[in-house]
């Protein structure tokens, strides 16, 4: 972490975490993709791939017809989304998102810098396997990546 990153996590934690957007029902912004985003139904379109989580009944929209990211984007809560397919791999790019919101329920502060890819590959008729690479120069040393499985819930 940069060093004004670390100083605001453990303000956070010394606080117990009181001042996070989950605490104070703010939306989630990048946990979505890592902590809090299942149970989550994803329709697909042409050109258009939505996400609709349960959670807080937030939804994300995927513009898989070629745009790309704005340029200089107006920072909102779950950020701009773009996503195009390599194979069977459905590659989605987000990046815009404000600085209120923390990359995981423990805390972990970004800037508005932060951009996110997820990687979905579908295993099998109930699996989806999403790698998730977080990229955000201005608060963290370098980049890093986790594996996120979805499971199908059937009838639900």
């Amino acid at each position: 972490m940069q060093p004004w990153a670390a100083a605001l996590f453990k303000a956070s934690g010394d606080n117990y975490r009181n001042n996070t957007d989950g605490i104070n029902c703010l939306p989630p912004g990048p946990k979505t993709s890592m902590s809090v985003g299942p149970p989550v139904k994803i329709v697909q379109t042409p050109g258009l791939v939505i996400l609709l989580y349960e959670y807080q009944n937030l939804y994300r929209q995927v513009f898989t017809d070629g745009r790309d990211l704005p340029k200089d984007p107006n920072p909102t809560w779950m950020g701009y989304s773009v996503g195009r397919w390599e194979g069977d791999t459905l590659v989605i790019t987000t990046a815009g998102f404000n600085d209120r919101t923390s990359l995981d329920l423990g805390g972990h502060p970004h800037s508005e810098s932060l951009r996110i890819t997820e990687r979905l590959r579908r295993r099998d008729a109930g699996h989806i396997d999403m790698q998730v690479t977080v990229d955000d120069p201005k608060a963290y040393n370098r980049s890093w990546s986790l594996k996120v499985d979805l499971d199908l819930l059937a009838d639900d």
